[in-house]
């Protein structure tokens, strides 16, 4: 009877852990890819499996959106400029059995493929390019990424510069470059204010030329501008003193005008001819 129990016992555990080693489950962002004899017989959805102890094997490949740093590259640009430049990448398995069959792995491979076209596309390209066209740049690198990773079952979703490092040489030139062109449209816009303000002055002219009692307006507003700040010193306009000095030469020659002639009592009589004394012969 002892023997007949442990014997039944055994029997148990035995099936025990065959369930349990036959037993698998798939996680919802996962797929299965599962092997019999060494051999692919198909996919596995999230859920649980049971499989055939010592027959089936299952390998589980995450389907979530992976990230892939792409360390610091030096590369050499078109215009012959040394920088540093890194970037990152995201990419998804999109074929579960072609990712497990058709490379040993994936996530390494990508890490290295995503290197060398990193270095290849940015040292087709200038300085100034690399810093301006960005976008045109990661999507060059991210299209040669997906013609060689479809073959993988995997998609690269985005490739984005992250990082671009330049040499103190070029930073302190770019400094300069920015601060030239930063005086350049000062001057411009200095150029054309000055353009409008004469534009503005001229139309002011005419306008007082046509009233020019507006001049005067204008001046006795200077006048009042001036005196609120209690100053000793008065400024008078141009036009108001050569107005005051026309005043006074025309007072002056109304003056001398105005004189009596006064005989000259210290002038010769006059001789008549006749009377004069013939000169000596």
């Amino acid at each position: 009877m002892n023997i007949a129990m442990t014997v039944l016992v055994a029997i148990v555990v035995v099936v025990v852990l065959v369930l349990v080693a036959s037993i698998r489950v798939v996680k919802q962002y996962e797929q299965g890819v599962l092997f019999r004899l060494g051999r692919v017989v198909g996919v596995r959805d999230p859920g649980l499996h049971l499989l055939i102890p010592m027959v089936d094997v299952l390998h589980r490949v995450s389907l979530r959106i992976i990230t892939k740093p792409i360390q610091s590259q030096g590369i050499i640009t078109r215009d012959n400029v040394s920088i540093d430049v890194s970037a990152v990448a995201y990419f998804r398995v999109i074929d579960a059995t072609k990712s497990v069959v058709a490379i040993e792995d994936f996530y390494a491979a990508i890490d290295q493929i995503a290197q060398t076209t990193l270095r290849k596309v940015v040292g087709q390209h200038t300085l100034d390019e690399t810093l301006s066209e960005t976008d045109r740049i990661n999507l060059d690198i991210r299209e040669i990424l997906d013609v060689s990773t479809v073959d993988w079952g995997v998609e690269v979703t985005l490739v984005e510069l992250k990082d671009i490092q330049l040499p103190d040489s070029m930073k302190r030139a770019m400094a300069r470059q920015a601060e030239a062109e930063r005086e350049k449209r000062a001057k411009i816009i200095n150029a054309q204010g000055e353009s409008l303000a004469a534009a503005a002055l001229g139309d002011a002219s005419d306008i007082m030329m046509a009233h020019p009692l507006a001049l005067q307006l204008r001046n006795l507003q200077s006048l009042v501008e001036i005196g609120v700040d209690k100053n000793t010193t008065v400024v008078f306009p141009a036009p108001l003193m050569s107005t005051i000095g026309e005043l006074g030469t025309f007072l002056s020659r109304e003056a001398a005008a105005a004189q009596p002639l006064i005989p000259d009592t210290f002038a010769a009589p006059l001789v008549p001819d006749s009377v004069r004394p013939s000169s000596a012969v």
